[in-house]
């Protein structure tokens, strides 16, 4: 393109550009400063987390948060637990919210709109806690892996949205041409209906795998056993339950060590919670902005 035909900016733009960018830039340093106090304070000698010192790098690097946590045989058994329950959730999760969103992404599936209807029911009203718990205890899955898994089998705000998706993507002549080559409804779904769905496979994977992840509740009302408890309940048990009364030291040096040792694990165990969603992330964002995008503004 010739330099003299190009649009040339005017100051005004120049200033609001450049406002834009302060703005977006601020935003990001209160983002991202956090992230980098809490990883870097994990590194941290535990003298250094309680006077202060550290604000962005590392002070007196040290792994002794780290020692901590994985000296305690609880912490691998519930990481084990969190990823069990991740891995078959989402897989549960996705199987069942794409046999139900696709179908009624149908104009042709009977009974469509009172499915719907129901489905949007139960967004808005609950039965409450004691009926989930009495129906789980029925259901003879208490204090089993089966708890942790079947009672949210199915988020209705993802079957909304992977429903939108494929309404809004995948064209009826597609399922027509497939229809007279002589595919059926579960190979066109298997063949090609997946295929062209991933944007929006990876929204209902990372949604899903954040919730099994995050989950804390559920494991609470309804284990029992530790050898079955999620990452983050055994999180919960050694931040409040298995914490060392430091009151019981006399000593002003060894409290505040301690104080330091708690904050320390503290800052360890955010980031042992945190990092595999960390890692996921990156491999579905760009397929997330486009799914979430199209899954819930089209349609």
């Amino acid at each position: 393109m010739n330099k003299s035909a190009a649009i040339k900016e005017s100051a005004g733009d120049k200033i609001f550009l450049f406002i834009v960018y302060a703005f977006l830039l601020f935003i990001l340093i209160i983002v991202l400063y956090p992230l980098i106090y809490i990883l870097s304070s994990s590194f941290s000698s535990p003298q250094a987390v309680i006077s202060g010192r550290v604000w962005l790098l590392p002070v007196e690097p040290s792994l002794a948060g780290y020692k901590a946590i994985f000296s305690n045989p609880q912490v691998l058994t519930g990481y084990a637990n969190s990823l069990f329950y991740t891995f078959f959730g989402v897989l549960i999760n996705v199987t069942m919210t794409v046999m139900l969103a696709y179908p009624l992404s149908k104009s042709t599936f009977f009974g469509r709109s009172p499915i719907m209807v129901i489905l949007v029911i139960t967004m808005m009203f609950s039965g409450g806690l004691i009926p989930y718990y009495l129906t789980v205890k029925m259901v003879g899955i208490l204090d089993t892996r089966w708890a942790m898994l079947l009672p949210g089998a199915l988020a209705v705000w993802q079957v909304i949205i992977a429903r939108t998706f494929f309404q809004s993507t995948i064209p009826k002549e597609l399922g027509e041409a497939a229809e007279l080559d002589g595919a059926s409804d579960l190979g066109f779904l298997w063949r090609i209906v997946l295929p062209l769905s991933k944007p929006i496979l990876a929204v209902l994977v990372l949604m899903y795998a954040v919730g099994h992840w995050n989950a804390y509740f559920d494991a609470l009302i309804f284990l029992k056993s530790q050898n079955l408890f999620p990452l983050q309940i055994i999180l919960r048990n050694i931040l409040i339950l298995n914490s060392i009364d430091a009151s019981m030291m006399v000593d002003a040096n060894q409290m505040a060590a301690m104080q330091g040792l708690r904050d320390l694990l503290k800052f360890s165990l955010i980031v042992v919670a945190t990092l595999p969603i960390l890692i996921l992330y990156p491999f579905v964002q760009k397929y997330f902005v486009q799914g979430i995008m199209i899954g819930s503004l089209k349609g």
